[in-house]
């Protein structure tokens, strides 16, 4: 149980990070090769929160392996694409399909069984 826990955790952190990603670069404007540019992304709060969010992830995930069987461990990873795709409805106002639900719940089941 503790390493689904983690896993969770790490796995929103990652998903976190995407959407912080997404709306960098879509606060990043059309690219040009001049310093208004990249002062412009210094300024970009965005990339800051990424960049913590993919941090944090990689401390966690440091120590899931280093503490947890790596066939265990690395299937735990899959709970990003779960997270992802609540992101996608939540934060981007995708429709999500019937067999994409289906798909998440395979997941879900998978992860369990796999931390038993």
């Amino acid at each position: 149980m503790r390493l689904i826990l983690i896993s969770l955790l790490q796995s929103a952190l990652l998903c976190a990070g995407q959407v912080l990603l997404k709306l960098a670069l879509v606060k990043m404007g059309t690219f040009s090769m001049n310093v208004a540019f990249f002062t412009r992304q210094l300024t970009n709060w965005w990339w800051l929160g990424c960049g913590l969010c993919y941090a944090t992830a990689t401390l966690l995930w440091l120590y899931i392996i280093k503490n947890f069987p790596f066939s265990m461990a690395y299937p735990m990873i899959s709970f990003s694409y779960v997270f992802g795709m609540l992101a996608a409805i939540f934060f981007f106002h995708e429709q999500v399909p019937i067999s994409r639900w289906l798909g998440v719940l395979l997941i879900i089941s998978g992860c369990f069984l796999i931390a038993k």
